[in-house]
């Protein structure tokens, strides 16, 4: 039985703190806030209660097996998982609306082909099939197994198997995703709902490779799930399972270092200058703090992946409105901006800013847990913007407000108060650098996309989370937390589950 001091209650963290402690490991998690979720957190006010970080969830079979593997209690007796269905609703800058069903590939397929007309349905399902086939290949090494010691086959090889496009008497496959949607969905309207996906993950579209396919077909082949109460109940869920299997938590505990004795972690220094002493230490944080805690020394292998370092985040506006939430109200409506274009050059250009009329994504949950009587609802507006944003919070709120009239008719005339949280929220519950927010491990594109391995070149230090392999988002957070309890309980020969 060994002592493993975790840095940080982040979702990665607490996965891999609740498998190590069934493991039979004494585990000590040390939280410098004063609760737990990193950027799963939770805002409540007048009887109105809101996501303020992801609000649904993709490939709920990662927090699925967390349970089952931590005890006899599986997730659905934990949390109520509600399938959203439609997934989503999009309105396009034309002014064209469809809904999409959940999980259902022969039902988006007819929905397209209904709203936008032919031959958009097929199109879109065909590019579904060669983006299931990019996953297939990759699931595995970017998912389910410690990064490969050869991670630059990964970022050499592009495993969607883009149909060849003659142009200017060539034949050229698609490299990027923008070139996924003008070469092969060839409607405005698809391309929007492509690059949609990259873009709420901080992805430009015309350089990410066109294997960012699998995040469409993620959310097409597996769903989308909401947790009633918000996903916040899940973070609380895992913190439960943790502290069910003898986790110690100590909050508004900041670590200051990490003590290497001999070449290998030896603990953890706390602020005031305790030290507790652990055989492992995991790290879920940020590139910037793992740098402060070592004292500036690298701790990757020569080989690594160099640290992800996002240049994206996400403002929200959380808004109570007077009135219920109509009957058939969508969960999800994502408004698309009305300039592509000037959109993306305000995102990734030269000299980032925020957009003026950006794609926003229009949350309704609906509920009794989020607002205070039936005759109130609560709605949540995001948008990406570059991380360090917000210098004009309030301005670029009313931008989204505006946006947002397109989805919820009379918001306006409907709105009591709203609540602005800006990249230096996100910066404050994560300590990432900017508030930047990463995005998941992608494969092609010279390894740019992918993220530093779970170990590293200092024995019994590990990495865990969003800014390790396999990346940002909720799923792979759970997968990072099983690959680390993997390489602690198995060793290094340990391959991923079977």
């Amino acid at each position: 039985m060994a002592r493993i001091a975790v840095i940080g209650a982040g979702m990665g963290a607490m996965a891999a703190a609740a498998r190590l402690a069934v493991a039979g490991h004494r585990v000590a998690v040390y939280e410098r806030t004063e609760t737990y979720g990193g950027a799963v957190r939770r805002f409540e006010r007048d009887g109105f209660s809101f996501d303020t970080g992801p609000a649904l969830l993709p490939l709920p079979a990662v927090w699925r097996d967390l349970f089952v593997k931590t005890g006899k209690e599986p997730l659905e007796r934990c949390v109520d998982l509600v399938q959203v269905d439609p997934s989503s609703h999009h309105v396009f800058a034309d002014g064209t609306r469809v809904s999409l069903p959940n999980a259902s590939r022969a039902g988006v397929v007819a929905a397209l082909d209904e709203a936008l007309g032919p031959p958009a349905g097929q199109r879109w399902g065909d590019f579904l099939v060669r983006a299931r086939e990019a996953w297939d290949r990759t699931r595995r090494p970017l998912l389910e197994e410690p990064l490969w010691p050869d991670w630059r086959v990964l970022g050499e090889r592009e495993p969607y198997p883009a149909v060849p496009h003659k142009r200017l008497l060539r034949t050229r496959r698609a490299g990027t995703l923008a070139e996924v949607g003008a070469w092969e969905l060839r409607d405005a309207r698809l391309t929007a709902l492509l690059e949609g996906h990259a873009l709420a993950h901080g992805l430009d579209p015309r350089s990410a490779p066109a294997s960012t396919a699998v995040l469409p077909y993620m959310e097409h082949a597996f769903g989308t799930w909401y947790v009633r109460g918000g996903l916040r109940e899940l973070a609380r869920a895992v913190y439960e399972r943790c502290r069910e299997r003898r986790v110690e938590f100590h909050f508004g505990t900041e670590v200051t270092g990490i003590v290497e004795k001999d070449g290998r972690a030896a603990g953890v220094e706390l602020a005031g200058g305790a030290v507790a002493e652990a055989e492992f230490v995991v790290a879920g944080v940020a590139p910037g703090v793992l740098d402060r805690l070592t004292g500036g020394t690298p701790v990757r292998g020569d080989g690594d992946v160099p640290p992800q370092h996002g240049t994206a985040s996400r403002l929200t506006v959380l808004l109570a409105l007077r009135g219920g939430r109509p009957e058939g109200t969508a969960h999800r409506t994502v408004v698309h901006a009305e300039d592509r274009e000037s959109e993306l050059d305000s995102l990734f250009g030269a000299v980032p800013g925020m957009a003026g009329r950006p794609t926003v994504t229009v949350l309704r949950p609906g509920g009794p847990e989020s607002v205070p009587d039936a005759g109130h609802e609560a709605v949540t507006l995001t948008s990406v913007v570059p991380a360090g944003g917000g210098a004009d919070a309030e301005g670029h709120a009313e931008h989204l407000i505006a946006v947002a009239e397109r989805a919820v008719p009379n918001l306006r005339d409907r709105l009591l108060w709203h609540e602005v949280l800006t990249p230096a929220d996100i910066a404050e519950a994560t300590g990432a650098e900017g508030g930047a927010v990463p995005a998941p491990a992608l494969a092609a594109a010279d390894g740019r996309l992918l993220h530093p391995a779970n170990g590293t070149r200092t024995g019994g230090l590990f990495t865990v989370g969003g800014w390790s392999h396999p990346g940002g988002g909720l799923p792979h957070a759970g997968m990072s937390g099983a690959l680390v309890a993997g390489l602690i309980v198995e060793g290094p020969g340990f391959r991923g589950s079977q």
